[in-house]
């Protein structure tokens, strides 16, 4: 998760992130000369059990990533403090990744905090998947405070998985209204409501969130699971508008929610099969989830409610001697069966559960309740020690308005390409850089650590 979701609509490059990019570019020129003397043959190797295993033990064995010693932040840090120490092949690596979180852009203002990512492997058998987790704590300029915690933890032989998140937050929401950019004719209500000009609103809330969920494997690799899901807003304002006539406010009223808070709480029912090398960036394998969420008014929720997500993500590599040339793709869908669902909880750009989704939007640009997401990414290194990689990404984005828009009948494109600079080779950790766009002018920068999926 990252501040993605604060992120609003900027014109043209962001004079702010310079300061971003010549850090970059003085890593790079650091790696230039700190890489020539790394780049002797040990590697690890292309397996999550080996990698798990062994939690950054480089072994000598045939390399299977590639010819060169993978070369990461750690390794610059202790390369400029002790320029001349040796690297320990067989010293453990930590499997956590802290890293400052600083950003600005208009929407948020100044933003300042610590964020963290950790991988390990629970147990010794060495069927076992790594687990992951991530945290971090960040405050901005404009007053937004947002604290969270995820964790993805398989236990020894996989037999249970338990996939979780909390959330506190005070936070600025952009707003541009329902569907997919497509107007109406229709009452003035409705052209506000669909808002085919894209004309941005912000929704000042407190946010909290809980979600868990346990997973059972009934066979290897297949999960069946079960959980509950809280999301509560608090204290809902429109602080520019001065008209009562915007997309949260009529929406609300015709779903009967309050405008100043609601509750979305439920049950979840999932199965999962899952065969990803690697949870934090995977060269092969396969990821898959499917599920219903059930909010009940008997736990809280303002509304009843039964959705139906689905979530997919396929890996290539393309080479087997530097297996970080990958092809990846990712179809997430949210799907409204029955009931209703409070505006800001609606499916739609940047509202999967990591927030990743639609580079080149701000979360919630578009929305519905049906809602449509396809992406597909090439990876590849470009150092030889794989200190810095790229990627290159396309996506497609539709849904509905509920006011004649259909899901499928319109879509909306964005894309980009971005930098990475490998944090932890241990846990394939990697802080990523992404300049993306899309339509109406939607443009700009986005930083977060490990890949979008």
């Amino acid at each position: 998760m990252e501040f993605k979701h604060l992120h609003k609509q900027v014109e043209g490059p962001i004079r702010s992130n310079l300061s971003l990019i010549w850090s970059i570019l003085l890593i790079t020129f650091l790696v230039s000369i700190c890489g020539s003397a790394n780049s002797q043959t040990i590697t690890t190797a292309n397996s999550l059990r080996t990698d798990s295993l062994h939690a950054g033990i480089l072994k000598r064995q045939n390399p299977t990533d590639s010819t060169y010693k993978q070369y990461d932040v750690a390794d610059l840090i202790r390369n400029i403090i002790h320029p001349n120490r040796k690297s320990n092949p067989l010293r453990k690596k930590s499997g956590i990744t802290p890293m400052p979180n600083v950003a600005y852009n208009p929407s948020i203002g100044a933003q300042i905090g610590i964020k963290a990512v950790a991988g390990k492997v629970l147990g010794s058998n060495p069927n076992t998947f790594m687990s992951v987790a991530a945290t971090s704590a960040s405050i901005t300029t404009k007053g937004i405070i947002y604290f969270y915690i995820s964790h993805n933890v398989f236990t020894p032989g996989n037999k249970w998985n338990f996939q979780g998140s909390l959330v506190a937050a005070k936070t600025v929401t952009p707003d541009f209204g329902l569907g997919i950019g497509q107007g109406v004719t229709g009452s003035e209500a409705d052209q506000v409501l669909t808002n085919p000009e894209r004309k941005g609103y912000v929704l000042h809330a407190q946010f909290y969130s809980f979600r868990e969920k346990v997973y059972k494997q009934i066979q290897e690799n297949l999960f069946v699971g079960a959980g509950v899901s809280f999301d509560i807003r608090r204290k809902i304002e429109d602080r520019l508008s001065t008209s009562d006539l915007t997309p949260y406010n009529i929406y609300s009223d015709r779903y009967g929610f309050d405008r100043d808070h609601y509750m979305a709480n439920g049950l979840l029912f999932n199965i999962q099969y899952t065969t990803r090398d690697n949870q934090n960036r995977a060269y092969k394998g396969i990821y898959a989830d499917a599920g219903f969420r059930v909010n009940q008014s008997w736990m809280g929720s303002t509304k009843n409610a039964v959705q139906f997500t689905t979530d997919f993500r396929k890996y290539w590599s393309l080479s087997a001697q530097n297996p970080e040339h990958v092809i990846a793709f990712w179809n997430w869908g949210s799907y409204l069966v029955s009931g209703a669902l409070p505006y800001l909880e609606l499916p739609g750009s940047g509202k999967d559960p990591a927030f990743r989704s639609g580079r080149g939007y701000t979360i919630g640009y578009f929305k519905g309740t049906k809602y449509f997401y396809s992406e597909v990414e090439y990876r590849f290194p470009i150092t030889r020690n794989k200190f810095l990689s790229g990627a290159t990404f396309f996506n497609v984005q539709t849904t509905n308005d509920d006011l004649g828009t259909k899901i499928f009948q319109k879509w909306q494109p964005g894309g980009g390409a971005g930098l990475r600079v490998l944090f932890n080779k241990a846990t394939r950790t990697n802080l990523c850089l992404d300049y993306a766009f899309g339509n109406y002018g939607s443009r700009g920068f986005f930083l977060g650590l490990n890949e979008a999926f």
